[in-house]
């Protein structure tokens, strides 16, 4: 008997034990290729004392070469959305990390601003396919019901991502200098391919579905999904905010030494790893994505305003941590809210928009709000972040 035959003649109970197995197992899956993604995506400021002594670069080049993977990433988005679409999860997933893995290979054989820019660029359009890629194969394998928490938990690739980069960068690039450190995130990314490759299963669509979505028109004929997007990156701005100058709030208002502060704001880290996987709990047992996301605005808006009352006192620095944990909280219900609304046809298309909206804002926000304290002081540099925190909860679909 075929496997097929043995699936169509197995009990319901018989059936659903290994489709449970196996989507915690397509969750690791795409939580870790999302890390590996990350790793090299956001690790790069970790490398900017090694491009400035091994390259001879200024701060302001390295500062180029920094931004240089976000820029491909958000070149490549929406493509790799459309990708995964036509072509599924498995193999827009290899093929991503497979490309990011050679470019980065190709980063140990050049030099220069030129070069290692271009590199760098490729290799950050090649894993924009896994944010597009990996939250739609976890949202594929889970019922409604658990999808908040499975988003939630692949949502904390990012900090992860970051973790591992600060953990493992700046020890190798002292080691092995600027290609060692490269290496490791290529060998990361490489690792990541060949297990996506081997593993991930595209999730099940039934022919009776795939036939429907066919012929599903777009889900953006109506202002839901747009308004969905616009909040979410507004709610992105409180959180760079923290994230960016949280740590110079410590130093330079509270006079916190550097490291101190950097231990505090890594706990608030964990705090938002923590924030999203209760936030995604949280959706699935009230059965909304959007009241749940409402409600965490309003808390970010409240804290934003608890700081600038606050000042530079030391209710300030509590206020501070638990805004770092809240301000990301809603990532991973406004991306399962997208997908959901979206439907299995545009899901990709529609995260790739997502991610696009929320990238946009994180590139943005850090030099506007470093003049904003810069000329007025970070007191009116957290009331804006609140004012976003407010604003976003107007742009809210009430459905």
């Amino acid at each position: 008997m075929s496997s097929s035959q043995r699936e169509a003649h197995a009990s319901p109970a018989e059936a659903t034990a290994p489709q449970t197995s196996r989507r915690w197992v397509m969750l690791a899956l795409g939580t870790a290729a999302q890390t590996a993604a990350c790793a090299f995506l956001y690790g790069m400021p970790y490398l900017i004392p090694s491009l400035r002594s091994v390259e001879g670069l200024t701060l302001a080049q390295a500062g180029v070469l920094v931004a240089c993977p976000t820029v491909g990433l958000l070149l490549a988005l929406y493509a790799w959305g459309a990708a995964t679409d036509r072509y599924g999860e498995r193999w827009v997933l290899a093929a991503g990390l497979g490309m990011a893995t050679v470019a980065l290979g190709a980063a140990l054989l050049v030099h220069g601003l030129v070069w290692l820019g271009v590199v760098f660029t490729v290799a950050g359009a090649a894993g924009a396919s896994v944010s597009a890629a990996s939250g739609r194969v976890v949202l594929g394998w889970f019922p409604p019901e658990q999808r908040g928490l499975a988003m939630g938990v692949r949502q904390t690739s990012t900090p992860l991502g970051m973790l591992v980069a600060a953990v493992a960068m700046p020890p190798i690039a002292a080691a092995h200098g600027l290609h060692g450190a490269v290496l490791f995130v290529a060998v990361l990314s490489g690792v990541m391919a060949l297990l996506t490759a081997l593993f991930v299963v595209d999730p099940p669509r039934p022919a009776a579905q795939a036939a429907e979505s066919a012929r599903t028109p777009s889900p953006y004929r109506t202002p839901t999904l747009w308004r969905i997007h616009g909040a979410s990156a507004l709610m992105v701005w409180p959180q760079f905010t923290v994230g960016a100058f949280g740590l110079v709030y410590l130093t330079d208002v509270r006079h916190w030494p550097a490291v101190a502060a950097g231990q505090l704001m890594a706990c608030g880290q964990a705090l938002a790893a923590a924030c999203r996987i209760g936030a995604g709990r949280w959706s699935d047992a009230v059965g909304s994505r959007l009241k749940p996301m409402r409600s965490l605005a309003a808390a970010v808006g409240v804290l934003g305003a608890g700081l600038v009352v606050a000042g530079d006192s030391a209710a300030g620095v509590v206020l501070l941590v638990v805004l770092c944990g809240l301000s990301a909280s809603t990532n991973g219900l406004s991306f399962t809210s997208v997908a959901e609304l979206a439907g299995p046809r545009w899901a990709g298309r529609a995260l790739a928009v997502q991610n696009t909206g929320q990238n946009l804002t994180a590139s943005l926000c850090p030099p506007v709000v470093g003049a904003l304290i810069t000329a007025a002081g970070f007191g009116p540099a957290f009331a804006v972040a609140a004012a976003c925190a407010f604003a976003s909860i107007a742009a809210l679909p009430r459905g």
